[in-house]
């Protein structure tokens, strides 16, 4: 039946040994994935962004990460859909939102933290009321909330998702349009949806400056200062890169040329050190 649904509709499998084998690793994955939430075993990792024109931090994006007992760190790919598919992804995303903004709450007021919210979270009608609470037992301000969702949210029931992404606008959380472009982008989306940034895909970062990757970054930067929107470049890994993405116009730079995701503590050393640093600047 996975095997099935797993290639799309109207379509069947024969039952082969391996679909068994399959079946009872997933069986497996979903108890440990239940274990996991009952024990703590998720982590939150956060990976800085870099605003282009000043060059200092103006967020952080909150990565989930799941510490097994017995194999080690997980891939969130190994995970996610299976937690999407089962519903556990809900109990786990408020689990993402609370400690999110219970950490962030302690940054640096001027320090954004943006969450990646699941297509299967926004078929929850209490969703944004959730939110409200996490930013209300932090004491974060919604105005430092950023949400993320991919185009598979607006594919899949957009007027749902249009509903909930609204109540969230209205309460001051920014929404972030993640992976822009690698699936069935349409311009209408820009116009429906409330959206505060586009996020660009590494897959154009990475080949920039070759072939038509800097002439689609350009036009979705032209589209995003049009409508007021901010834009952040993903996987930014060379100097060459992000000197091109500067030069045509995106706001904020995310990979590892300036950081590598970083667990709560490590990351709260490089805001110490940055405070150290602008304060050296201003004796000096």
């Amino acid at each position: 039946m996975y095997a099935a649904k797993a290639g799309g509709r109207r379509t069947f499998r024969f039952f082969e040994p391996s679909m068994d084998e399959n079946a009872r690793a997933r069986l497996q994955l979903q108890q440990d994935l239940r274990r996991a939430i009952a024990e703590g075993q998720f982590e939150l990792h956060y990976q800085p962004l870099l605003c282009f024109s000043s060059n200092v931090m103006t967020g952080c994006e909150a990565l989930l990460r799941w510490r097994h007992p017995e194999r080690g760190m997980v891939p969130p790919l190994d995970f996610i859909p299976l937690a999407e598919d089962t519903g556990l992804i809900n109990e786990i995303g408020d689990w993402v939102m609370r400690t999110a903004c219970a950490e962030a709450a302690s940054w640096p007021s001027d320090i954004r933290i943006a969450v990646n919210v699941s297509p299967v979270q926004l078929k929850s009608p209490t969703l944004a009321l959730r939110i409200a609470g996490a930013l209300s037992a932090a004491g974060l301000t919604p105005e430092r909330l950023e949400v993320e969702i991919t185009e598979a949210v607006l594919i899949s029931d957009d007027n749902v998702a249009l509903g909930i992404l609204h109540q969230l606008h209205d309460m001051g959380v920014r929404i972030a349009l993640d992976d822009f472009g690698t699936g069935y982008s349409s311009l209408s989306y820009l116009k429906r949806f409330p959206f505060d940034k586009i996020k660009i895909d590494r897959c154009f970062v990475s080949d920039i400056g070759a072939g038509s990757s800097s002439a689609i970054v350009q036009a979705v930067v032209s589209i995003a200062a049009a409508s007021n929107m901010t834009t952040t470049a993903e996987g930014v890994e060379t100097g060459a890169q992000q000197s091109a993405l500067r030069e045509l116009g995106c706001t904020e730079m995310q990979g590892y040329l300036f950081s590598a995701p970083k667990p709560a503590a490590e990351l709260r050393k490089l805001f110490a050190a940055e405070t150290a640093a602008e304060n050296l600047q201003a004796a000096g």
